[in-house]
């Protein structure tokens, strides 16, 4: 990953910004107030938290990715006080932050490229604090569009190791369950992305 994004992470915001929709839309559902914390799981280089941070001011920001390359870029786009760390979104926990958990956490296409993606839900739910959200926003299977669109997309972005996950609704919906959570799923855009939100109990 690093050799990947090495010299991809200079030019990364500026040609994702066609085509991963529905950041933005993601951000805003966050709904932080002063004082919370957002975790982002794949956050790459800070671009969906610097746009949280200008968002929601007196919010503490975390990230997580498994390349160091990118977390260069996110370093130096962050405040300061912004909290970033190398390693594997399938298997962390709140304690690697020295948290014993997060109001928000936030994965913005990263499951369509972690091998382990169910398990990172999982671990994700159980980094949250009481009433908690977990936001998800990814490629979804193009429902609604054309199939030669479709045919197109899919195949662009197997070129990249991207692969959209097309029982995430399902999976979204089992996992909250068996946390005992409370979950919403909506396609956007027709279909080309999928949007999911899994809120964990208040104490």
């Amino acid at each position: 990953m690093d050799r990947m994004y090495r010299t991809q992470r200079h030019i990364y915001d500026l040609t994702r910004k066609y085509y991963l929709l529905g950041r933005d839309r993601t951000i805003r559902d966050l709904a932080t107030k002063p004082g919370q914390c957002i975790l982002e799981l794949g956050c790459g280089t800070g671009r969906n938290l610097a746009v949280a941070g200008s968002l929601y001011p007196g919010c503490r920001l975390y990230g997580l990715d498994i390349s160091e390359e990118m977390l260069i870029s996110a370093r130096a786009k962050l405040p300061s006080d912004a909290v970033l760390k190398a390693g594997d979104a399938s298997d962390f926990s709140a304690e690697d932050f020295g948290r014993p958990g997060f109001d928000r956490i936030m994965i913005s296409y990263a499951l369509s490229m972690i091998p382990a993606w169910e398990a990172t839900i999982d671990v994700a739910i159980d980094a949250l604090n009481p009433g908690g959200e977990l936001h998800i926003v990814d490629f979804g299977q193009q429902e609604r569009l054309p199939h030669w669109f479709r045919r197109m997309l899919k195949g662009w972005l197997a070129r990249f190791h991207v692969d959209p996950r097309r029982d995430l609704d399902c999976v979204v919906a089992a996992v909250a369950k068996r946390h005992g959570c409370s979950s919403r799923f909506r396609p956007l855009y027709r279909g080309y992305a999928w949007s999911a939100t899994i809120v964990k109990p208040a104490a």
